[in-house]
């Protein structure tokens, strides 16, 4: 940002996550966006925990595992954007959603680099659901909880986020 939007000085000085115009001290907050992931979670045969991972079929990231999810619209819920993200990523509806915590990132797109908190939910699908991949997915795919390469993920969020599921429901497994 070079000019002031209530003035048009060209004044702006940055402290933090603040633009102010020293002509006419209007205050501009760059806060950070709301973004939601769902730890897409089932039993296999053998009751051990599957993950859904999800292929980036675009920048940032493109070929990398992400988990589905996305960016909180103006006038939603989180709730509410992670109904829908699961809908637009992989056609399905959840049968529950559990908050589970959430992370900073760091998300660049088209020469802009957003600020996010992920807020990551644990999720299991209605039964019988059927995934698809949708909108910025190139694919999909059930991956044992235990055995995921955390390496193969585009975002240290999601890293981290994937680290904090299997923390919570690995041990029960292991037991």
């Amino acid at each position: 940002m070079l000019y002031c939007p209530a003035c048009g000085a060209q004044r702006l000085a940055v402290h933090d996550n603040q633009f102010i115009c020293s002509d006419c001290d209007f205050t501009f907050f760059q806060n950070m966006a709301a973004a939601v992931m769902a730890a897409v979670i089932k039993q296999d045969s053998q009751q051990h925990t599957q993950l859904l991972v999800a292929t980036r079929s675009r920048d940032p990231g493109k070929g990398l595992w992400d988990l589905p999810g996305g960016f909180v619209d103006p006038d939603e819920s989180a709730e509410f954007a992670l109904h829908r993200e699961l809908k637009e990523e992989i056609g399905a509806e959840l049968a529950s959603a559990q908050y589970l915590t959430s992370f900073p990132n760091t998300y660049p797109y088209k020469n802009v680099t957003y600020k996010t908190c992920d807020m990551v939910f644990i999720v299991t699908l209605a039964d019988g659901a059927e995934v698809v991949a949708n909108d910025d997915v190139e694919s999909l795919q059930w991956l044992p909880l235990a055995e995921i390469d955390l390496s193969q993920f585009a975002f240290e969020s999601t890293k981290r986020a994937v680290s904090a599921v299997q923390d919570k429901l690995l041990a029960s497994e292991r037991a």
